[in-house]
């Protein structure tokens, strides 16, 4: 287990680079919906645009490294897993396939059991 020290409170800097990260891109999703006169070039670089600014503006920012830092260590930790081979995935489907048929008779027999004694035996006592 990793002691990491965790810290909750950010700078003001931080906040200000976030929060002009965001404005950056939405003002760029914005100005090309509403650029519907100009051509689809026009409008494609403005939207670009806004999200290449609001991507650098949140790469600078202290939330931006600490994201890129845990995506690095993320795939990291993604390479060391160890996938199952074919074989193995095909018999755990399988096993799981007939305990999901084994549970549904069994649920099936249940309901008829139930059907059986609330229709054949207590209406036919009640008539």
């Amino acid at each position: 287990m990793n002691n990491q020290n965790v810290e909750t409170t950010r700078s003001t800097s931080d906040t200000v680079l976030v929060s002009l990260a965001v404005i950056s891109a939405v003002a760029g999703v914005i100005a090309f919906s509403l650029m519907t006169d100009q051509s689809l070039g026009m409008r494609l670089a403005a939207l670009g645009g806004g999200i290449v600014l609001g991507i650098i503006l949140a790469w600078f920012s202290p939330s931006g490294k600490e994201l890129l830092n845990y995506g690095t260590r993320s795939w990291d930790e993604l390479r060391r897993v160890i996938w199952p081979t074919r074989k193995e995935t095909l018999n755990t489907t399988g096993l799981v396939m007939a305990f999901v048929f084994v549970i549904a008779m069994f649920l099936w027999i249940c309901d008829m059991v139930i059907e059986w004694g609330l229709y054949d035996v207590l209406l036919r006592i009640a008539v």
